[in-house]
């Protein structure tokens, strides 16, 4: 299981506090959004954020480029201290030479998708991929109602990897709760991305403890 707070949900003005908070809570990744004002209605943050915070976390640094031309930030978030670079299915034709450059980093890959695309989009990438990112709002802005329908994409994954014999992680990100997180793992969600429900107490540690229990206990 892995557990990753997303800083979109964090204290901007004080961001590199919550890093090290996170550092500290007993999650396993940091979740990084990055959204450019084009692919989402949103912009977060750049590279030299990433930078800044780095050394005040040793968790992995997980970067999902909501993006319409990821292929000039996947070297600066690379070098920024990034672990792991998730980009989209829906960027059709580039899908693969992304995949190729972010390996040829040294990267983790991840692929994601948003609600209204559907799954067949990812099944000829599943081989290529250390992770497949299911959305389960639409990507843009943080604290929305989790999308239940998109449970069935999680079992959909789960079945694929049973049956390839693969091992990418099955993640899901957007208005994941402790419950929903339980149902999520239910339908064969490994990894838990969380802003809100993570960054949103006061007590993180307590916060990404409970998490786990609730997960671990489905």
């Amino acid at each position: 299981m892995v557990i990753a707070p997303s800083l979109l949900a964090a204290n901007f003005a004080r961001l590199g506090v919550e890093a090290a908070r996170a550092d500290r809570s007993g999650a396993d990744w940091l979740h990084l959004d990055i959204m450019d004002g084009h692919f989402v209605p949103n912009i977060s943050f750049g590279p030299a954020v990433v930078k800044t915070i780095r050394p005040l976390s040793r968790l992995t640094f997980d970067v999902h480029l909501m993006c319409s031309r990821p292929e000039i930030l996947l070297e600066p978030f690379a070098k920024a201290g990034a672990d792991r670079i998730t980009i989209h299915v829906e960027l059709d034709g580039q899908v693969v030479p992304l995949i190729w450059k972010i390996r040829s980093l040294g990267k983790q890959v991840g692929l994601s998708l948003n609600p209204p695309t559907a799954m067949a989009s990812v099944e000829p990438y599943l081989d290529r991929i250390d992770s497949l990112l299911i959305m389960t709002v639409n990507p843009g802005f943080g604290g929305q109602e989790f999308i239940t329908e998109c449970l069935t994409k999680v079992q959909q994954a789960a079945a694929w990897r049973e049956q390839l014999g693969l091992n990418y992680r099955i993640a899901v990100d957007g208005g994941v709760d402790d419950a929903i997180a339980a149902s999520c793992a239910q339908a064969g969600a490994d990894t838990f991305i969380c802003g809100t429900a993570l960054f949103g107490q006061p007590n993180l540690k307590a916060a990404v403890a409970r998490m786990r229990k609730s997960v671990n206990a489905r």
